[in-house]
């Protein structure tokens, strides 16, 4: 499972004025709201003797006319209450007016072109350009053309090893399920027949004769929902059909995972192969391509730990690991004798958390201290080349290419610098600018500090604040806290033009680094699971409180916010504090969590959260916070706006369905309990620009006017 920014996108901001004015009273949304009825079912679990309703069971359907009608009539209350706020449009359009400018990705090479990403400001999706040295930029593919609405988006692109083929993937309507198509780059004339069916994969090309790809098979019945858990991978050779697709690794005996992904060496000599059940460890297999008939050979054969390929010298391979380092290392070891048992160290294991890329015939090693990035350089042998001078304190990606390449790409953001490029040489280690963000968006006007909390266990928690300067600490502040805390991810600071917007309107926007995540490595985040998943509820319970005690915000304006696993801590914080905020924003949540399993992938996040069959303490730990579960009866919940999107085929929307339902039937009836469904939209990528501004907008309209703000 992927994390989700429901608030950010590619981000930016033109500096807009205007400033809240607030009033002493409820907010003016004219009494209780007006609920379209939910059927309730008599469906009952019986779990280690304990029976638990169900009443809700019937929005899991999620292709039946009724589930349809339900949707379309809690749309209509939801945005009949929106079309009341009355600065809705004009925040809608402060934000229109902050993304429109342009953006660039970062160029790399292919064959004998230079490619990159760019936006012109408004357009849905981002084009792909390509330009010959001295020449001039020309549209190679245009995203905005794949539908009319903008809501088909190019999910991968990959190039064979001379450029002249390309495979694309597309995604219609933000679903996993992709459509793969293959193209000459010179004449952009397809190749073949499109792939279709693919789910959870990349597209690694052997030499120019086909690529290798991963898929499960269609479910049978509604698309959306049903269990897909037994992943394959493919090689499909050019000029065949997809029927005639060889499986290479996922049917025989032992290969059968949730999870298979592949990768072709820069040098075509060897396949890797990642094997897993769940998101936390996988086995790992190699192949070699250039012996006929070869086997594959197992490099690790449990799921204990973590371990990924960077890359290979001849026949050494480079790999990055968490066995015996939580913290990750490097090693490396001979391909013909694999095993761990013969690793050896490259860059050893430190006290923060190490992820590893190559390029230019060197390696970069990328730390993250209190969640704020390192970079060291070094060569293949293990020896520091250089520490790298990054612009500011914040986050960076990049530091990836070719052996062949000479310049390498980085970016740099954080919550009040928006992403800028830079150019890296790396014989010499000098930086240079190479595409300035055109964000009208002044950074020295504003304040991101890091803060340190205790939890409720005494636990330090790491915070980063960030609003305009010569805010008053008074508690009258509008504050947005957002967390994920889970599945190993980090949360880095990057700037967005939604946060942006809110913090020029006055707003404060804070982003703790609770357990569960990566940024401290395997401990902190197995800190988070299963029976430790308390330990993150009352890390951003705390953090809630710590912005309180310090003045930044008051219970009142106070928003809780998190999509994904996030929307999950929303949906628990609020049923177990439902004092604590103002406003609750669970988007796109795991809401369930006695049935999460039973959907789609789902069974895949049993790492992070237990499964409510594997044992009665387990089940009953879950039904503790699992937050369909525990909306109580006349109890006076935050003003919420569930977020979900009705193609949503990770975490389905009937998780949000149910919630919703429980909050409008349960809910004491002092704040509005309402859901936004997206149409033809899924877990959040790839959608397009405009639904990102209209659904932003709304969101930041519902928080402001139920913490009693009139107009901006």
């Amino acid at each position: 499972m992927r994390v989700l920014f429901p608030l950010a996108a590619i981000a930016l901001l033109t500096a807009c004025s205007g400033e809240l004015t607030h009033t002493t009273q409820s907010p003016p949304y004219g009494g209780e709201v007006s609920y379209p009825a939910t059927r309730q079912a008599n469906t009952v679990d019986n779990y280690f003797g304990t029976e638990v309703s169900d009443p809700y069971r019937w929005l899991e359907d999620d292709r039946s006319e009724e589930t349809a009608a339900w949707v379309a009539a809690q749309n209509e209350v939801t945005f009949n209450f929106l079309e009341q706020i009355p600065f809705r449009e004009d925040i809608r359009e402060k934000l229109a007016k902050a993304w429109n400018f342009e953006r660039v990705g970062a160029p790399f090479v292919e064959g004998d072109y230079t490619y990159f990403y760019k936006n012109d400001g408004l357009q849905n999706q981002f084009v792909v350009y390509r330009q010959k040295d001295g020449g001039e930029p020309e549209v190679f593919l245009d995203p905005n053309t794949f539908s009319a609405d903008g809501t088909t988006s190019l999910a991968t692109l990959s190039f064979s090893r001379d450029g002249s083929l390309a495979a694309y993937a597309t995604s219609k309507g933000g679903s996993d399920w992709r459509t793969v198509y293959v193209i000459n780059t010179e004449t952009k004339e397809p190749i073949g027949q499109p792939l279709i069916d693919i789910k959870f994969s990349g597209i690694s090309w052997y030499k120019n004769e086909g690529f290798y790809y991963s898929s499960y098979d269609r479910p049978d019945g509604s698309y959306l929902s049903e269990m897909t858990d037994q992943h394959k991978l493919y090689y499909h050779k050019l000029g065949t059909e997809q029927s005639a697709d060889q499986v290479v690794f996922g049917l025989a005996e032992g290969q059968k995972h949730r999870y298979i992904g592949a990768g072709v060496s820069e040098d075509d000599r060897y396949l890797m192969v990642s094997a897993a059940n769940t998101t936390s460890g996988n086995k790992l297999f190699i192949k070699d391509l250039t012996q006929a008939g070869s086997n594959f050979v197992a490099i690790i054969d449990n799921e204990e730990s973590s371990t990924s390929p960077v890359t290979n010298k001849g026949s050494t391979l480079y790999l990055a690991t968490n066995l015996n380092a939580p913290n990750r290392r490097l090693v490396k070891v001979d391909a013909s004798a694999p095993q761990a048992n013969n690793w050896q160290d490259v860059i050893a294991e430190t006290g923060h958390v190490l992820n590893v890329s190559n390029g230019a015939g060197y390696l970069f090693a990328r730390y993250m201290v209190d969640a704020i990035s390192q970079i060291k350089q070094y060569n293949f042998n293990g020896e520091l080349v250089r520490d790298i001078a990054l612009p500011g304190v914040g986050s960076v990606g990049g530091f990836s290419g070719k052996d062949t390449d000479e310049t390498l790409y980085y970016s740099f953001t954080n919550y009040i610098n928006a992403s800028s490029i830079y150019a890296f040489e790396a014989q010499s280690g000098e930086s240079s600018l190479y595409f300035k963000s055109g964000a009208d968006f002044n950074p020295d006007n504003y304040v991101s500090e890091q803060v340190f909390y205790s939890s409720k266990d005494g636990t330090k928690v790491p915070m980063i604040i960030s609003y305009k300067k010569g805010l008053a600490r008074d508690g009258s502040n509008p504050t947005i806290l957002y967390g994920y805390g889970g599945f190993n991810v980090s949360l880095t600071p990057s700037f967005s033009v939604v946060n942006a917007v809110w913090m020029d309107l006055g707003g404060v926007y804070a982003v703790p680094n609770i357990r569960g995540g990566g940024e401290y490595g395997r401990a902190w985040h197995e800190a988070g699971t299963q029976q430790n998943k308390q330990n993150v509820f009352d890390d951003f319970i705390a953090a809630g409180e710590y912005l309180v005690a310090e003045g930044y915000t008051s219970h009142e304006k106070l928003a809780l916010s998190g999509g994904s696993n996030g929307g999950l801590l929303v949906g628990a914080v609020m049923t177990q504090r439902p004092d604590l905020a103002r406003v609750a924003l669970p988007a796109v949540g795991v809401l369930d969590m006695l049935r999460y399993h039973t959907f789609t992938a789902g069974a895949g996040w049993s790492f992070d959260y237990g499964t409510a069959e594997q044992s009665e303490d387990m089940f009953k730990y879950l039904l503790n916070y699992s937050p369909v579960h525990n909306v109580k009866q006349g109890v006076a919940y935050p003003a919420t706006m569930v977020t979900t999107a009705d193609h949503d085929d990770r975490v389905v929307p009937a998780h949000s369905f149910k919630f919703a339902a429980e909050l409008q039937a349960k809910d004491a009836g002092v704040h509005p309990q309402l859901i936004r469904i997206d149409v033809n939209a899924g877990h959040g990528a790839g959608m397009p620009t405009s639904m990102i501004i209209d659904r932003a907008a709304d969101i930041l309209s519902f928080s402001l006017y139920n913490m009693g703000y009139e107009k901006l």
